[in-house]
């Protein structure tokens, strides 16, 4: 039986551009690293997996909280977006991080240069706010403010 979502998993081309947005701004923790050459046992074991043959890549698996978050840079096939990210494009539209205080932490990562499409909204239970990471994924924060909503995580 399923017992709920461990990590959702972004592709890169540049993990070294992409790493320190969640680790550094966002608070994630590295809980481990490893990649793999082509023609090595791991990328036979990583084609079987994955159904990408002859794959060269590496990657983190981040934390925080109750929430695991996995990036991956392939660089055999090379990660490449096909068309400009949008919320309605069919796939992954965002990925949504649990904050116990968004205005603190629009505030936070506003003075860092991070763009956001507006402040922190109240919406019903919550207060949510979007911006992108640098390889333009969207990233929703959000508070829930009523923790009677059911929406509360268990941490």
């Amino acid at each position: 039986m399923i017992r709920g979502i461990h990590h959702p998993s972004l592709a890169t081309d540049d993990l070294d551009t992409l790493l320190p947005f969640y680790r550094d701004l966002l608070g994630f923790e590295v809980i481990s690293t490893f990649g793999w050459e082509a023609g090595s046992d791991l990328s036979a074991l990583a084609g079987q997996i994955t159904g990408i043959s002859g794959s060269t890549a590496r990657s983190a698996l981040l934390k925080a909280g109750n929430a695991f978050l996995e990036i991956f840079e392939y660089t055999t096939p090379l990660s490449a977006r096909s068309d400009a990210p949008a919320l309605s494009n069919k796939g992954i539209a965002h990925v949504c991080f649990d904050s116990d205080d968004v205005h603190a932490d629009h505030a936070r990562l506003s003075a860092e240069g991070i763009r956001f499409n507006s402040d922190p909204i109240k919406v019903g239970p919550m207060r949510v706010c979007y911006c992108r990471d640098p390889d333009g994924n969207f990233v929703e924060l959000q508070q829930i403010t009523d923790p009677d909503s059911g929406l509360a995580l268990t941490i």
